[in-house]
């Protein structure tokens, strides 16, 4: 594969490695505070770090050159994470970070359901043996 084809993956193998690190972190972090409180003071971290990045990168654009679509699209996927995070911080509250992590990866076999119904992307066989591994998986952990 070439650099363009691979540099998904990379990006991918990272995102995955901070999510490893957010789970440990959270898990001790949710100790001594409610989760909700958590979740506020994750999110009051996040988004200064993601300003300066931004700032730095060039990346700004007046929301007025910002689709209806996307601001509508993104604003929901906010909506999503807000949920997810509260509901994740809340699993690590009260249960093992070895579980409720892999549990919430479960998620990578809704979005590849979810891409084929909504996005009209397909699977092959491959992909979908991988996914029914991961499923397989969870419902494991959670018996």
């Amino acid at each position: 594969m070439s650099g363009a084809q691979t540099g998904w993956f990379v990006w991918a193998l990272a995102s995955a490695a901070f999510a490893a690190a957010t789970a440990i972190f959270a898990k001790l972090g949710v100790a001594g505070v409610p989760s909700d409180l958590a979740t506020l003071i994750r999110t009051l971290v996040i988004l200064p770090v993601l300003a300066a990045f931004v700032t730095l990168t060039g990346q700004w654009m007046a929301p007025s050159a910002i689709p209806g679509r996307t601001w509508l699209f993104l604003a929901l996927s906010g909506l999503a994470t807000g949920a997810s995070w509260l509901c994740y911080f809340r699993a690590l509250q009260i249960g093992e970070a070895a579980r409720v992590a892999p549990v919430d990866k479960l998620s990578v076999v809704l979005v590849a359901i979810f891409a084929v119904i909504f996005l009209g992307e397909s699977l092959d066989a491959k992909a979908m043996i991988a996914i029914a591994m991961i499923a397989g998986g969870v419902v494991l952990l959670a018996l």
